[in-house]
């Protein structure tokens, strides 16, 4: 899983799976699913994201495997 803002465009992309998105369905305002060939939620879309979500923080709670970070 892989969380990616995009401050030019305040948005925040939350990559679920390594699978290719061939659907997208927009369930609120500025929130768009993605969905694989098999139906399988692979990522979420958040525009206007300062707006809608806590940025300053992100808690990782009992997670298994290897956390890593990327330079901005």
């Amino acid at each position: 899983m892989r969380l990616s803002y995009h401050r030019d465009t305040d948005s925040l992309y939350i990559d679920l799976s390594e699978a290719t998105s061939v659907d997208s369905v927009e369930v609120s305002d500025g929130v768009v699913l993605d969905y694989d060939a098999n139906g399988n939620l692979v990522g979420i879309d958040i525009d206007r994201a300062s707006e809608k979500v806590a940025l300053q923080r992100l808690v990782l709670s009992a997670m298994p495997g290897v956390l890593e970070t990327a330079a901005s």
